[in-house]
């Protein structure tokens, strides 16, 4: 009789490839980015350079990367086609949930499989684009067009309030995104890959990867941490608050990590860039609740490793950099489009259709339908 099958709920320590992009080190706690700590690129490295370094393997000749910034300049323009469906959607509707229709809507058929560095580019590009077309249609004010002589982080932050944004505003956005453009195989970039290995187009596997993404424990989050400090309100009433959501077995949202077993270090990073854009008390507040709150969870769970995820400090920076809670799972992924156009190119480089067994419990064969069948 053959032995039973083992299984991996969740696939836990189930390897399902190889990848050159990224290596995420749970016990650990680093983060590598084609054989680069991540510690050593963030502050400083641009965006475009780490877009250049995921899609090509190696650094740029020079920072910001030179091919990047005329391939993601490039692409912005969309067809007006995009642009007629994006202006359609329901003011109302939550920007996430726009996104969503908007990487579908850039499915237009001219993203024939197998993925290519130029489609990558509009990906990248397109992104935060429309994103910001929807957010200020949505709040009554007519769409920019981009600017060629602002970066992405800069061009992003124009596009969605019409200001050149503050030097400051622009360094903690974009060492954000660096940290953010990539993470190994999180669920959103396996369901990316799984796409692939279909052969279908890079929209549609993209606009799978984000309905990954948007899940909350994956990349919804953010914007719950920042509810939890509002919440909060002071430094002085985080012990009963906290004491409360654990006795009610509540979850504190930007702890623990399903790979990190120790300090993520995007959460250290983050945190460093909150320190020099967030305002003091702001700051105070969220590291008196992360002292509280870290305490508390140990009490609560001595066996277990928690620690402060990169949810926790994406909120005040993202907030210190003036965006809405709601934008935060979206820029989230306008972060990620690197890594999923880096992990695109790959899985098609070596394909195979990803295709796992399920082990089957349910009632033996041999069962007879209980009326006559035609």
């Amino acid at each position: 009789m053959a032995s039973a099958p083992r299984i991996s709920k969740g696939l836990d320590d189930v390897v399902v490839g190889e990848t050159r992009i990224s290596w995420v080190g749970g016990e650990t706690g680093e983060l590598v980015y084609r054989g680069f700590d991540v510690r050593t690129l963030v502050p400083g490295v641009p965006y475009e350079s780490i877009v250049h370094l995921l899609l090509n393997g190696d650094p740029p000749a020079a920072d910001p990367s030179p091919e990047v910034v005329a391939g993601l300049r490039g692409a912005r323009e969309v067809p007006e086609s995009v642009d007629r469906i994006v202006d359609s959607l329901p003011t109302g509707l939550p920007p996430l949930e726009a996104l969503r229709t908007i990487l579908s809507a850039l499915g237009d058929g001219s993203y024939p499989y197998p993925p290519t560095r130029e489609q990558g580019f509009r990906l990248i590009a397109r992104t935060p684009t429309l994103l910001a077309r929807f957010v200020r249609r949505a709040a009554g004010a007519p769409p920019l067009a981009p600017r060629d002589d602002l970066g992405h982080a800069a061009n992003y932050l124009w596009m969605l309030t019409g200001e050149v944004p503050e030097p400051a505003r622009v360094r903690a956005l974009q060492g954000y995104l660096d940290l953010l453009a990539d993470h190994g195989m999180n669920a959103s970039t396996f369901a990316l890959r799984v796409a692939l290995s279909t052969q279908t187009d890079l929209m549609s596997a993209a606009t799978a990867a984000l309905g990954t993404l948007k899940g909350p424990v994956h990349g919804g989050a953010p914007s719950r941490v920042s509810e939890m400090l509002d919440a909060i309100g002071t430094a002085d009433r985080a012990s009963a608050w906290i004491d409360a959501r654990l006795a009610r077995k509540e979850v504190l949202f930007g702890f623990g990590h399903r790979v990190y077993k120790t300090d993520d270090p995007r959460a250290l990073a983050l945190h460093e860039i909150a320190r020099a854009v967030a305002t003091p008390e702001r700051l105070a507040l969220a590291e008196e609740v992360e002292r509280v709150a870290l305490a508390a969870l140990r009490r609560a769970k001595p066996n277990a490793r928690l620690y402060t995820n990169v949810e926790y400090y994406s909120a005040v920076v993202l907030e210190a950099v003036g965006l809405p809670p709601g934008l935060f799972t979206p820029t989230f992924a306008v972060a990620r489009t690197a890594g999923w156009a880096a992990h695109a190119l790959e899985q098609a480089s070596d394909n195979r259709l990803i295709r796992p067994e399920i082990a089957y419990v349910g009632p033996p064969k041999g069962r007879r339908w209980p009326r006559p069948v035609d």
